[in-house]
């Protein structure tokens, strides 16, 4: 019996990977519903090869020249509640949520409160709203399987194994491309230069995160919420290798490690097959090719962005909102030239500053999204003459 598919970010990097998967395992997968941005392009063709049911298209521009084009094909919708709709599907069995940032949250979270089972790429929905994410996950005994390729990686090292045995989670890191630059040499990064990520291939805003290593600190708080731990008990370690996905530290010293080759199709396969493997036609890892694995305790000072998703973390309710707010912000004006790569965690942290976290509700997380938004703003606007 086939699988039905919602995709949530289908012309994204991992909508697309996931898309692949579907491709070549068309008897165990069928897509009912597709949501993007504005990639009309991509999103026609997407529609021509696997004729979802219902699209959704949140930019209205995007949407009225979609319509037009595969209209005849499918049901097209707009803004978010078109998203929402895709998510909600009655047939749907797995909605691959895989939308960008802060707006992935509401269609997440409503397809969670509908009893889909999830697979997570959007770390954002549960940097913000795992207050939300995880008591409707409980309620409704839906399944959350990440995709990111940390948490799979800690997820399949979970296996057969009770919380109350672990001792500690270690993410690993790339280091991204700056990894060993001096502090001095990053002042002159440009965009192209922090968009070649050595290991991976990525979209835009997490190779830029990436390369500000705010990425780990997204997936610290996606740690604490997917996994029940604290804090304290999650590490982070730059591997620059990229062989090693993530750790389990158990209470008797074993440490569990899930090992592969860097590519997204992986992870990607495994949340939309599990709990069956499927084999993708990858090459399989060499270790004896790849000859060492190395690692290295992260740089705090050079990158600042992982202190302030700790300080987030730790102190809760509606400031991991501002802090991934006032990033996506931040990280938009860098790719634009508004600001040096340098001054991406001084938006951030400007932005926290000015923050007073309250309790956290669908509502409080979406005004505090908008707050960090325009404080974010407010910097960059009074400092971009300085740094231009």
């Amino acid at each position: 019996m086939k699988k039905t598919l919602a995709i949530l970010g289908a012309t994204g990097s991992i909508g697309v990977n996931a898309l692949e998967v579907v491709r070549q395992y068309p008897d165990r997968f069928r897509v009912a519903g597709l949501s993007a941005h504005r990639n009309v392009s991509l999103l026609v063709k997407q529609v021509e090869a696997f004729r979802p049911d219902v699209v959704a298209v949140t930019d209205p521009d995007a949407c009225r020249k979609i319509s037009r084009k595969v209209g005849h094909l499918t049901e097209v919708l707009t803004e978010e509640e078109g998203a929402i709709t895709v998510a909600t599907l009655e047939e749907v069995d797995l909605v691959v949520s895989a939308m960008v940032g802060a707006a992935g949250l509401r269609p997440t979270l409503a397809a969670v409160q509908a009893g889909k089972d999830v697979a997570l790429a959007n770390k954002e929905t549960l940097v913000i709203g795992g207050e939300l994410i995880i008591p409707a996950v409980k309620a409704t005994k839906s399944r959350l399987i990440p995709i990111d390729s940390e948490h799979s990686a800690i997820f399949q090292s979970l296996l057969g194994h009770s919380r109350k045995e672990i001792r500690k989670l270690i993410l690993t890191a790339s280091g991204g491309p700056f990894r060993s630059w001096p502090l001095e040499k990053m002042r002159a990064v440009t965009p192209d230069d922090a968009l070649r990520h050595p290991n991976w291939e990525m979209g835009a805003k997490v190779t830029i995160d990436s390369a500000t290593m705010m990425n780990k600190g997204l997936e610290i708080i996606e740690a604490k919420w997917l996994f029940d731990m604290e804090p304290e008990n999650i590490e982070v370690l730059v591997h620059p290798e990229s062989i090693i996905h993530s750790m389990v530290e158990y209470l008797d010293g074993v440490v569990m490690a899930q090992l592969g080759i860097p590519d997204m199709r992986i992870p990607i396969a495994y949340a939309l097959g599990f709990p069956e493997r499927m084999d993708m036609g990858l090459k399989p890892l060499d270790l004896a090719a790849v000859g060492k694995l190395t690692f290295e305790k992260p740089d705090w000072a050079r990158f600042p962005a992982l202190k302030l998703a700790y300080r987030a973390l730790e102190t809760g309710k509606t400031l991991p909102a501002v802090m991934n707010a006032a990033n996506e912000i931040a990280v938009t004006a860098f790719l634009e030239g508004k600001i040096p790569f340098l001054k991406i965690p001084d938006v951030v942290s400007y932005a926290m500053e000015r923050h007073d976290p309250v309790d956290v509700t669908l509502t409080s997380v979406l005004e505090a999204d908008g707050e960090g938004r325009e404080s974010a703003r407010t910097y960059i606007e009074k400092n971009s003459r300085k740094t231009t």
